[in-house]
This record gives structure tokens, sequence and C-alpha cells, in this order.
């Protein structure tokens, strides 16, 4: 074979491609922002230091991107544009290799209406000889090769779930109810499986998308909440209707659910992160659909109403009164003929509920995101449970169209007090974590920042309570933690969208599905500061399009493991496009001049 190599490899371009399939980006060269938004489609960002980002090619990456219709040859045009070297030939054989796989494995049903010719019986009097069960409960496996065949034939894995078809050429049987198991498996073979499986459908629901709300606003669909819409209902036919979409926190993915919802009039079960979202998407659906009160039940630890459209929290669902008892809620997921699952924040999606989503194989569902980075390594069970990724805009694109906000990420590093350095020195690892993050000079900085900026509704965020508190009473402003009852909680979300309240301080509860479209300040005070799930849904809080810039800073402890951490946050913004500027405090003035010099 043949080198695949840039036609004329050019020095002064951006990516080195390197034998172990790492991608070296120099983000000084002249073309290292068009290649950065190229590489994001397959390309996974590891490391993202000053001069040389780190992407690595994994067979997820390559699979999630070829589900969306990015090929092999796709993923190579781009290398061999951007590299500065010849692409290494085993580089270019893997890329194919894998890419090739995807689509090598068919998952199909023989339908009654194919009961009648000669095979289709056959393949019945095969099922029925081999198990005693109906030929309805099977599935067909079709491998493309005999040698594909004889590989998962004798993986010992799939013993229990994979039973010889004789009647069709390297064709297993698999039962109705491993559906999703066996998906589990063979990815973790390097197998992923091209689902053509029929969807039922659910329960018919008719209602319309308002083009005015109820709030008195104008409504329209973007063009590209559209198009991820349309990605994931496809045609209606085997192999669509199921897939994560991945979009930036204020791009609408609200918007996206609820378009799905429209296209396939059925009931559906939409399951969020708290109550607080719970209550947002209820409010979103009668604002902008013409659905009813009557028809919509709020499935939590408040109340329990199912109605054919139910928005439920993953907390209830994954509640059960003992380390070995059973979750008493996944009775929900059977409780109606649900044509639609729409999975909020799919990313946070508890390992729990994989067990039932593994169940749930016949039912049209989708994963909303704005990261398809797992903490838990479980991107693996989201592509082959919920879905491959069927469609994703770069952040910095809609950025560009206006559709989400400029944003400015700084981080701010401060001075260990004097009287901690000897207590963080002989701490453990733990303490010092939560002696750097409570740092009590963080606040009056952050108070100094809120004053620098007057005319922004602010969002303080941390994790520690005590440290929240403090600066909650200093600034006089309202405080929500996990404590703070719902409705509460609702009553100062409200109070900051009217202005009532420019500032308010949130612990972590702020991260996940909450609605604050006129916050254009975040600042960060502490945090897990090694989650990139966190960094995405913090810097969200701020994206909605607004007239003025979003600005997300972040206070670290110089010379501390906040620090090592924050390269977890670089490279997620980095991922994004984001440009992020460092900065170290001295004083209010010089903090103030360093803040307001590029603006």
């Amino acid at each position: 074979m043949q080198n695949q190599t840039s036609a004329q490899p050019n020095p002064f371009n951006p990516l080195i491609v390197q034998s172990d399939r790492t991608l070296l980006l120099d983000v000084h060269a002249p073309l290292a922002e068009d290649c950065r938004n190229a590489l994001i489609p397959f390309a996974e960002l590891e490391r993202s230091p000053e001069h040389l980002h780190t992407y690595r090619i994994t067979p997820l990456s390559l699979w999630n991107a070829a589900s969306a219709g990015f090929t092999g040859d796709d993923a190579l045009n781009v290398l061999n544009s951007f590299s500065r070297f010849p692409v290494p030939q085993a580089v270019s054989f893997w890329i194919k290799d894998t890419c090739g796989k995807f689509g090598k494995l068919r998952l199909y049903q023989i339908l009654p209406a194919e009961e009648n010719n000669e095979s289709a019986a056959t393949a019945q009097e095969a099922a029925s000889n081999k198990q005693n069960d109906d030929f309805a409960d099977y599935l067909c496996l079709e491998c493309a090769s005999e040698a594909i065949f004889k590989e998962l034939a004798a993986a010992k894995q799939l013993t229990d779930l994979l039973f010889v078809n004789k009647a069709f050429k390297n064709t297993f049987w698999v039962r109705l109810i491993d559906r999703g198991t066996v998906k589990q498996k063979l990815l973790q073979l390097g197998w992923p499986v091209k689902d053509e499986v029929p969807l039922k459908d659910g329960e018919k629901l008719e209602f319309e998308l308002r083009t005015m709300c109820q709030s008195g606003k104008e409504f329209a669909v973007r063009d590209y909440q559209k198009n991820a819409a349309a990605a994931l209902v496809g045609d209606k036919g085997p192999g669509t209707g199921f897939g994560t979409i991945v979009l930036p926190c204020g791009a609408g993915k609200t918007i996206v659910g609820m378009q799905i919802m429209s296209l396939l009039q059925t009931s559906t079960l939409i399951v969020t992160t708290n109550i607080s979202a719970v209550h947002q998407w209820i409010a979103e659906l009668l604002d902008k659909t013409s659905l009813l009160p009557e028809q919509i039940g709020e499935y939590t630890g408040e109340q329990k109403i199912i109605k054919p459209v139910t928005v439920a929290t993953y907390q209830v669902l994954t509640w059960r009164a003992g380390q070995e008892d059973n979750y008493p809620h996944f009775k929900i997921f059977r409780e109606r003929a649900w044509g639609l699952i729409i999975y909020d924040e799919v990313h946070l999606l508890p390992a729990p509920v994989f067990r039932i989503t593994a169940e749930l194989q016949t039912v049209r569902r989708v994963g909303l995101t704005a990261t398809l980075v797992r903490e838990d390594g479980c991107e693996g069970h989201v592509f082959s449970l919920v879905g491959p990724k069927r469609f994703d805009v770069p952040w910095k694109e809609l950025e560009c169209s206006g559709w989400i906000a400029e944003a400015e990420c700084v981080e701010l590093r401060i001075n260990l007090p004097e009287n901690k350095e000897i207590e963080y020195a002989v701490a453990n690892q733990r303490q010092k974590h939560k002696i750097a993050s409570d740092n009590a000079d963080k606040l009056p900085i952050a108070k100094t920042i809120c004053s620098i900026f007057p005319e922004d509704k602010i969002l303080i965020i941390g994790q520690y309570i005590e440290q929240l508190e403090k600066i909650a009473k200093d600034l006089n402003v309202p405080l929500i933690t996990g404590k703070t009852p719902n409705a509460e909680r609702d009553r100062i979300y409200a109070a900051f969208k009217s202005g009532e309240n420019r500032v308010i301080v949130v612990s972590k509860v702020a991260n996940f599905a909450i609605d604050l479209p006129d916050a254009s300040i975040a600042i960060q005070i502490s945090g897990t500061f090694g989650s990139r799930q966190e960094e995405a849904q913090r810097l969200g809080r701020i994206l909605r399009p607004k007239q003025r810039k979003a600005r997300f800073f972040t206070l670290i402890t110089a010379n501390t493991v906040e620090e090592e951490f924050g390269s977890h946050r670089q490279k997620f913004l980095a991922e994004q496009g984001y440009d992020y500027r460092i900065l170290k405090y001295t004083d209010d003035e010089q903090l103030k001049t360093d803040i307001l010099e590029e603006n």
C-alpha cells in the first residue's frame, strides 16, 4: 500500500501527525484555528498547554464521526490538508480500517410481512428448533464476512448472547431482550453495531410549536436546531430515531428536543438533572407549544404524576431503599407506551439507568449534551445504548453566528496566605485541594470583580458551602445550595432574571440545566477543577445570546494543586476554541487594568 501523504507537505502547516495516533497542533501557525475546527468531528483533545495542543484519534471518536456521516476519507483529507509532514502510512491504514468497521455488523429484524418467503420460514424454523421460542423474540446479527463471524463465535463474552443462525450465512440470532447488552459487549470488543431494527411507535400525541410564545415573544426554530432534529428522526425508518445531539449550553438543546417531539407527535418521557430543570422544561413546553397543563406531568420527589408528556429527574429514578434493593421508579419507563425518551444532559446519565436503557432499545430516544466526555469513562455506553452522535456544531461557530454569546475566559491566580503555607505543605492531597480552594483571599477579589462590572448580572459559583455562605453574607445576596427548597430556589432564579437581584451565589447545583439567560459573568471560586463536564456546564450558564460579552473568571490559588487541575479546564476551553488568559493578582487597581485592557 502506498503512503497516504499530503501532496505537498508544508512546513508552515499547523499539524503534526504521529504514528501513535496523537496529533500535535501548533497554535501559533497561520491555519491553526481552521485546523482545530476541522478536527472537532473525529479527534479528542487531550492536553492544551500554551504552544502545542495534543489530540488523539480513538475508535469511538471515529465511530461517532462515522455515524454522523463523516468517513475515514474525510478524516484523512483533514490530516493531509493540515499536516506539516507526511501522514504516517500506519495511521492512514488504521483510520480506514477502524472507520470501515462501522457497518460491518448489522442488526435487523425479519418483519412479519416477510415471513411468507422461504428464507424467513427457514429462519423461523431454525429459531424454534434452536431456542424453542417465538420467532418474533429474535433479531438477526449479520456479519460482513466469515472472518468476523468466526471471531465473534469464538468470543467467550458472547457465548450466552449469540446463537448461530443456520438459515442465513454469517448470521447470529440475538434475543430481543439482549439487544442492548449485545451492542455493549460488541463495542467493547471493537465492533460497533449498525442497529437497523425498526423502533416501535408510541401513543399518538398531537400538538404544535407556537409561532408566538405565551410570553408574547416571537418564536422560530433555528436552522441548526431543525437540522439536529432531522438528523435524529431521519425518515423514521430502520436505523433512525436514536442517537446523541451535541450542542453548547445556550444553543437551545431544549428547543431541539421540542422540535423532535413535534416531528414525531408521540408521548414523550423527558429525564433531566434536577427539579429546577424539570420546572424549566415544563415552563418551556407550555410557553412554546400548544400542549395544555393537564397533558404534562411531573415525576419527582415532590410529586409523581404521569401524563402524555412526563418530565422526571435522574435522582428519583435512581432512588432505592437499600443498596441491595431494586429501583422502584424504573417502572415509569413501562407505565405508558412512550414513543420518545429524551435524556437531557446525557453525559450525566447515572450508571444504573444504563441498565434500563439496555431494555428500552425499541423506543426512539435522544441524548442532549454539551460534551460527550464522561468522567466515569462510559462514553461507550452512551454510544451503544442511547445512540451514536448524530449532530454537533462547534461552539465558536455558533458564537460567530451570534447564536451564543462571545466569551472571554480568565484564570486569576492568587497567592496562598502566609499563615496557610505550612498547613498546606504537610497536608495530604485531598486536604491540599480544600485549603487551596478555600483560600480566604478569593472572597474580596470576587467582590472587586463584581464592582468592576456594575451593570452585569453575575453568578458566583463554588463547591464549599461555608465559603459560599461567607461571600453571600458579605455581598448581601441570595445563596442557592442543594438544601435550598425548590420553591425558594425558583423564586431566587426569577428575581435574578427580572433584575431584582444582580448577583447570586450558587453551589454546584447550578452546574446542570439551569436557564439563566441574562447572566453575563460567572466567577468560579472553587470546584472539582478536574472535570471537563463541570467546565462545560459552568461556562454554559453565561452563553445565552446577549448584547454584552460573557466573561468567565476562575480564581485559583497559585503554586498549588488548583493549578494542576487547571490543565483540565484549559483543555475543555481550548477544545471549544476559546482563548484563555492567565492573570496574576497583585492589587485591585492592577486587576481592573488587566481585566479591562482588551475590552
